[in-house]
């Protein structure tokens, strides 16, 4: 089946896949919103690790101990359903605003993007623009092509291991962790992930770069189940674009038989994935607007209406009315609310102690010299708050109960300690074989911090 050319056009094509993607340098609304959003970002990934919070790192991702300190919160393996919750909560978030404004994560708030731009804004301020540098890559190796080349690629690397030594700062001390880069004293398994992470942000955004979007990231793909006909998304206004055309600027499209669209080719030349949004709606379209800055920069050229490519639901192009309370949209938004409501729901109920009793297997109870029957227990208490705390322990159930305890229980911030704990009672007492009991701990410096666990006492 054979094609002309006018029918070929109008065929979607893949992004480019053959040889890399030069980005053209745009400046335009959109630009400038993710440029400083991306800005903002980057700062506050790299500055969180270094807020001190109550005299240590604020937020702090310790595996080997267990343990994460979010500013005030201590959360131990016991307290991870919350890290769940989190992370539902960020999916749901992030469906609500995909069904609603199309992939702006991707295009303006994804890490993958952000880098990928900034190694090409490297590119662009040491290389040239884009022609410089499909010049440069064509020429013949030279000292000014080796120059340029070696900046390059040492600026990225120095990007990557900032980048690397900055989310490893999350997981090890930060201060820590540079002394020991600078003093050259870091261990064996933390220079292995170090340079892990900064070899993967040197390849992912240096050389893979929209392919991680196209081919690797799943979100990609499944997009299309959360779009609908009222999702904002990048649209080229075909109806009022072609047949496209170059013309002069004065001149009259009308007179030529042309629309909208001078076919200057800067919203190919300007996408990070280079595809052409004049082909449709594509997968690979991230969202980030860069088009419409190129196509709105030359229809104020030509003294064109600006809009020809922009953020516009499919109804909205049909000329109809966009439902900005769809039932997808509510659904996604509800989920996210519900897991926000939960989240804080825990938070409010969540005690900074943990216990739990534990029998001692090989002795269920024994009789003591003096005829009294003996229970020993295991009560092992976790503290989830940031300072020592002492202990009282105390018993109910059982009247005229003695309990043989230490005196003082101090457990450190976020540490398990385990008490050996006896009960001592009258069995002659007791009308029943298997009587319930409960311990009660109490931190002496906090009344608010308490907890009761129960279990049963044995006799013969």
């Amino acid at each position: 089946m054979k094609f002309d050319i006018k029918e070929q056009d109008l065929i979607i094509k893949p992004y480019n896949q053959e040889g890399p993607i030069y980005i053209r340098e745009q400046k335009g609304y959109f630009q400038r919103i993710r440029r400083y959003l991306g800005w903002v970002l980057m700062l506050t990934f790299i500055a969180i690790p270094w807020i001190p919070y109550d005299g240590r790192q604020a937020v702090l991702l310790d595996v080997a101990s267990q343990k994460f300190t979010l500013f005030g919160l201590t959360l131990l393996p016991q307290d991870f359903m919350i890290l769940a919750m989190l992370f539902m909560t960020g999916a749901f978030a992030l469906f609500f605003v995909t069904n609603w404004l199309g992939r702006v994560w991707c295009g303006y708030t994804c890490p993958q993007t952000i880098w990928m731009l900034m190694f090409t804004w490297v590119e662009h301020k040491v290389e040239g623009n884009r022609n410089q540098r499909i010049k440069l890559d064509k020429a013949d190796w030279s000292v000014s092509k080796w120059q340029k080349k070696i900046t390059k690629h040492a600026a990225w690397l120095l990007i990557s291991l900032l980048t690397s030594m900055s989310f490893m700062a999350y997981f090890i001390p930060a201060k820590s962790l540079y002394m020991s880069l600078f003093t050259l004293e870091m261990s064996g398994i933390v220079s292995f992930w170090v340079f892990l992470f900064a070899f993967c942000t040197y390849g992912n955004a240096g050389f893979l770069r929209e392919k991680m979007c196209t081919v690797a990231c799943p979100y990609s793909r499944f997009q299309s189940v959360m779009f609908d006909k009222d999702t904002l998304v990048v649209t080229y206004d075909q109806a009022r674009g072609e047949s496209r055309g170059a013309r002069k600027r004065k001149a009259d499209p009308k007179e030529l038989g042309l629309g909208d669209c001078v076919d200057c080719n800067l919203c190919v030349e300007v996408c990070p994935a280079g595809i052409d949004i004049r082909n449709g709606l594509q997968y690979e379209c991230i969202n980030c607007g860069l088009c419409i800055d190129a196509c709105d920069s030359t229809m104020e050229k030509f003294n064109y209406q600006k809009g020809l490519i922009k953020y516009a639901s499919e109804k909205q192009m049909e000329g109809k009315t966009t439902n900005p309370f769809r039932l997808k949209l509510l659904g996604y938004g509800g989920l996210t609310a519900l897991f926000v409501v939960g989240m804080v729901v825990w938070m409010a109920m969540r005690t900074p102690i943990e216990a739990s009793v534990i029998r001692d297997r090989n002795a269920l109870y024994r009789v003591n010299f003096e005829g009294l029957v003996e229970n020993p227990y295991t009560l092992s208490i976790i503290n989830k708050t940031q300072h020592s705390l002492s202990y009282s322990i105390g018993i109910s159930g059982i009247e005229e109960a003695s309990l043989q305890v230490p005196e003082t229980i101090t457990v450190e911030a976020g540490q398990m300690k385990r008490v050996p704990v006896t009960v001592v009672a009258d069995g002659y007492e007791l009308k029943s074989k298997v009587t319930p009991i409960s311990f009660h701990i109490q931190a002496l410096e906090d009344a608010d911090i308490a907890i009761t666990k129960e279990t049963k006492f044995y006799r013969d």
